[in-house]
């Protein structure tokens, strides 16, 4: 399914490709007037060339949607009006990410679920949480020497439910490095 679906990008990347160069050879050997109705054309073509992506069957467009990251999958959301329609209105496309973040945001993420937010939302909410939750709990801000050395711009509002499961593995860190230095 996956080669089928390279194949078709491809064969559409071809066409798209072959009609630019029609193009182009059509108003280097034209007049001014033909260049001026040949770019007019060429427009008309390039946008029509856009939307080949609606031409292909729903379900495969869907499924090239699911191969996609999360900083992708929200590239293509704002390439056009067609693709925002596509991606935002198939929640499915969210929950595989979603379910990632779970690992650290599990919390979180399940009790947007059961308020009923939809997977793309739960994700937008919790994205950012769950990359700076992530640090704090593997221990990368473990040994600072004051506030100062935080990195501000990756800090992220935390409930106080977070931060106790922050500290709780801070303490088993403490821990353990107590217990490690007690042997050697």
């Amino acid at each position: 399914m996956e080669a089928t679906m390279v194949l078709i990008t491809c064969e559409l990347t071809l066409l798209k490709h072959q009609t630019m160069q029609k193009n182009s050879k059509k108003s280097s050997n034209s007049r001014v007037s033909d260049i001026e109705l040949n770019s007019v054309d060429a427009e008309k073509e390039n946008t029509e060339s856009l939307n080949n992506f609606e031409l292909l069957p729903r379900e495969i467009s869907l499924q090239i949607f699911s191969l996609l990251d999360v900083q992708s999958l929200c590239r293509a959301s704002v390439t056009c009006r067609s693709w925002n329609c596509t991606i935002t209105k198939n929640d499915f496309l969210w929950e595989p990410h979603c379910l990632a973040i779970r690992a650290v945001c599990k919390r979180e993420i399940d009790d947007d679920r059961k308020s009923g937010y939809s997977w793309m939302y739960t994700l937008q909410r919790n994205y950012q949480k769950s990359k700076v939750k992530f640090n704090w709990l593997s221990g990368r801000y473990s040994n600072l020497c004051s506030s100062v050395s935080l990195p501000e711009k990756i800090m992220y509002p935390m409930d106080a439910e977070t931060w106790g499961e922050i500290l709780e593995a801070e303490l088993k860190r403490c821990a353990e490095k107590s217990r490690t230095d007690l042997i050697t």
